[in-house]
């Protein structure tokens, strides 16, 4: 097939959708296709054989799909500088970029490979329903309900999914000291804050108190004014994948130092991943029941991973709290999903191929 991998973007996780991406180019390179690696916003302008106005005829878009390798990207410790790319641009608001929409619509699939901002909140996916253009993953009903963590929140508890107590706030026109006063009422200490429509850990605080508080919000807000604001849990955390109408082994994440954040998601030897986690059969039953029904009642497609605290309740029963759901998972070897697949025999190319040729609209 012809695939293009789409990647890059204008948003804070921009570094890791370039590492899955060009990690997952090869890998489809290695099975076969011929791919095409695009940054989305900074898109692609021919060098010659163009059209007069600049843009591609099918036979020179064509020509850009190959099976020579890409080099590898990696994941610096702190975000990329959004403001000096969009520099580069002339400041362009345009999320997607010249010749974008052409060049995938040239391609058999399009394997979306974006995290964060248009390629995670459905956007991007009714862009391309639009056009007529075929991609991977959930269609844009799901990735909005997914990446909106108050939607999917109230999703969650509406399917009878244990989720921690929360409240969602807009930045621009609360008062601090009134919501303050609000999660002091209804959250309580210690909290979460998090940007709503973030992922990667970006923009996330842990709060203990109100000086924190007050933090927080000022950090959550540079991603967007609506904030979610979450009690904390306490107890083993857990990621599990569903693949292909299966839920995968779960992955258990215990961060050496901190919690789970930027830094020790993307940085090698922060955090220690056990794989398969090493629990009891009930305790896999249930966390495997519970996510089949998360990606149902999300309206998700093809593959997707929920992250889960597991707590101790008083009268020592186990209570698994769905913290989010990610339709685009991180898609480096080392990530976890590619690692869940592993676990029952998917390598790594095979898993890159097979959301390729899944089932797309």
């Amino acid at each position: 097939m012809n695939i293009v991998v789409l990647a890059g973007g204008l948003s804070p996780e921009r570094d890791v959708s370039l590492t899955s991406g060009s990690l997952i180019a090869n890998a489809l390179i290695r099975k076969g296709h011929k791919v095409l690696l695009l940054d989305v916003y900074e898109g692609k302008r021919p060098d010659k054989n163009c059209t007069n106005d600049g843009s591609f005829d099918r036979e020179s878009g064509l020509k850009l799909f190959s099976d020579k390798p890409y080099p590898i990207y990696s994941v610096k410790e702190s975000e990329p500088d959004l403001k000096e790319l969009a520099r580069r641009f002339g400041n362009r608001r345009a999320k997607i970029g010249e010749n974008v929409l052409f060049l995938c619509g040239l391609a058999d699939t399009v394997f979306i490979s974006l995290h964060g901002d248009m390629g995670e909140n459905g956007q991007l996916q009714a862009t391309f329903d639009c056009f007529g253009i075929k991609y991977t993953g959930s269609g844009y009903i799901g990735s909005l309900l997914a990446m909106d963590k108050d939607l999917s929140k109230k999703m969650l508890r509406g399917a009878k999914i244990d989720t921690p107590d929360w409240i969602c706030v807009d930045t621009s026109k609360c008062n601090t000291a009134d919501t303050v006063a609000e999660v002091e009422q209804k959250i309580g200490f210690p909290c979460v804050v998090k940007p709503v429509s973030c992922g990667s850990s970006v923009g996330i605080s842990m709060v203990d108190g109100a000086a924190e508080l007050r933090y927080a919000l000022d950090s959550a807000s540079r991603y967007g004014d609506s904030v979610l604001i979450e009690k904390k849990i306490s107890g083993r955390e857990f990621t599990v994948g569903y693949f292909d109408g299966r839920v995968l082994p779960p992955v258990e994440i215990i961060p050496k130092s901190g919690f789970y954040d930027y830094k020790n998601k993307y940085q090698s030897g922060l955090t220690e991943e056990i794989c398969p986690a090493q629990i009891s059969d009930e305790e896999w039953r249930e966390l495997s029941k519970i996510t089949a029904r998360a990606f149902e009642c999300l309206k998700l497609k093809g593959y997707a991973r929920f992250d889960f605290i597991m707590q101790e309740g008083e009268d020592s029963k186990k209570k698994y709290m769905c913290l989010e759901a990610n339709t685009l998972p991180g898609m480096t070897p080392t990530s976890l999903l590619p690692q869940e697949a592993a676990a029952v025999g998917i390598d790594y190319d095979t898993l890159c191929d097979k959301i390729a040729r899944m089932p797309i609209r």
